[in-house]
């Protein structure tokens, strides 16, 4: 009887330990930073085929390196859209990252051309500046056609026509800003680093980035029509090169956002702020985001007051004014920006819940 009772009493504490390690876990896991890391094309569809190299191979052993190093580091979590040779809808790709509720996004492709053109080049969303931006988003958007219910799923977008990429652009607006400064960061590695012709950071309608619904870039490695280039890139140096320039990029744009804020903690006793006048529609400005919670006070946001504090996750998120007025915040922006915070945003809240800009702007008075 007394070994019955030592057995259950044993059990009971091996359970209650085993739960509190998973609750750990859960809890570890909400509060890393996440990156999901897309290699382009993959199974059927084998991306362009430059020199006799293979674009889809070539994407997820670069991607397949970024990951390996990004997950040295304890704090953040890689996810793969893909880790091996198949074909994935292009639409799925943002699935994933969305239900990983993603801080990150990033796609990895390279160029094709009829000429030796050569170099590496970084897009995000956007219009199409000109014809040869068009042309490479609509190679890579192409891919759709190989999907099933491509029509369905897309809702009829047409990647030949410049008038549907146009449709497409406003969901990844209030992450624009954030976007163009990892691509920044990527190009500067590529160039600076590797000394890689410098194709710029640019913007056309690539679908894989309007899926996601989180600051989001497309790279482009290089050429693999180009002699030079496409052997480079088909090396294990070339990739082993590409993925750490792009691995120490993310890396810092992570600093970056986790240095907007000052290292001052404060106490348990303080809670979150959560948006005010939620009856109403409310813009404030996004000027940071840490794993700290910071007393919201001038001398932790270089002299900034009105500023409020949300959680989300594993992340305090950190805002700038507070008013139903767009023309009012867009000068607020101007003024976080002015002050250092440069990749700050608009954002909006409807009945204390955040929604899309895009949504926010529509239902202002003409």
């Amino acid at each position: 009887m007394k070994t019955n009772k030592l057995l259950i009493f044993v059990s009971f504490i091996l359970v209650l330990t085993l739960s509190s390690f998973i609750a750990s876990d859960l809890q570890t896991a909400k509060n890393k930073f996440v990156v999901v890391l897309d290699a382009g094309h993959g199974g059927k569809d084998p991306g362009n085929l430059g020199n006799g190299y293979k674009e889809k191979d070539i994407a997820l052993k670069t991607v397949l390196a970024v990951g390996k190093e990004l997950e040295k580091h304890p704090d953040i979590k890689v996810v793969y859209t893909r880790k091996t040779d198949v074909f994935i809808d292009l639409f799925v790709r943002g699935k994933i990252a969305n239900k990983e509720k993603a801080d990150l996004f990033v796609s990895i492709h390279c160029d094709s051309h009829t000429s030796q053109a050569y170099g590496a080049g970084t897009f995000v969303l956007g219009t199409h500046r000109n014809k040869t931006n068009f042309e490479v988003a609509k190679k890579e958007n192409s891919v759709i056609f190989m999907e099933d219910d491509y029509e369905k799923n897309y809702a009829g977008f047409d990647p030949n026509s410049p008038e549907s990429v146009m449709s497409i652009l406003l969901s990844q607006e209030e992450y624009l800003d954030q976007s163009i400064q990892l691509a920044s960061l990527i190009q500067k590695k590529f160039t600076s680093q590797l000394n890689r012709k410098d194709r710029k950071v640019k913007q056309a309608g690539f679908i894989v980035l309007h899926q996601t619904v989180m600051p989001s870039v497309l790279v482009e490695l290089g050429f693999l029509t180009n002699k030079i280039e496409g052997a480079y890139l088909n090396s294990s140096k070339g990739q082993t090169q590409m993925a750490n320039a792009i691995k120490e990029a993310i890396l810092q744009y992570k600093e970056s956002l986790e240095t907007n804020v000052s290292h001052y903690q404060i106490g348990e006793n303080n809670v979150s702020i959560t948006p005010s006048n939620a009856s109403n529609l409310v813009f404030k400005v996004q000027i940071a985001a840490s794993s700290k919670a910071l007393e919201t006070k001038p001398y932790n946001f270089k002299g900034l007051s009105n500023i409020s504090r949300v959680k989300v996750g594993g992340l305090y998120k950190y805002f700038y004014g507070n008013t139903s007025n767009y023309e009012n915040i867009r000068v607020l922006e101007r003024e976080a920006k002015s002050n250092g915070y440069k990749s700050s945003f608009i954002v909006a809240f409807k009945d204390g819940k955040k929604i899309a800009l895009s949504e926010a702007l529509k239902s202002l008075p003409k």
